[in-house]
């Protein structure tokens, strides 16, 4: 994947997307899952544990998306969520590169 690094600059630009990040680094801690429960990622419904309604973090989730920090799977109604840490890497790289 190449990432558009201007979109990622902007993605993260926002607090709760920061937090979505970490979150995700470990469901079991911040959602109280468990492995097992977390191994196709985190239902949306998940993240309104910050206080956000259901479109403010879907539309967080979105832009997490578009940048390339999060993958989709759904799996009947829901959709999980999961860090894609092959484009956070990616991102680290160029960042550490530019500064």
């Amino acid at each position: 994947m190449k990432l558009d690094f201007e979109t990622a600059m902007k993605a993260l630009s926002h607090p709760a997307r920061m937090e979505f990040l970490i979150w995700l680094r470990d469901p079991e801690k911040y959602f109280g899952l468990s492995a097992e429960s977390a191994a196709h990622g985190v239902m949306a419904g998940k993240f309104e544990i910050g206080g956000m309604s259901q479109s403010a973090v879907s539309g967080h989730l979105h832009i997490l998306l578009r940048a390339g920090f999060l993958t989709s799977r759904r799996i009947g109604q829901h959709v999980f969520y999961r860090r894609n840490e092959e484009a956070i890497a990616e991102f680290k790289g160029w960042l550490v590169d530019q500064i």
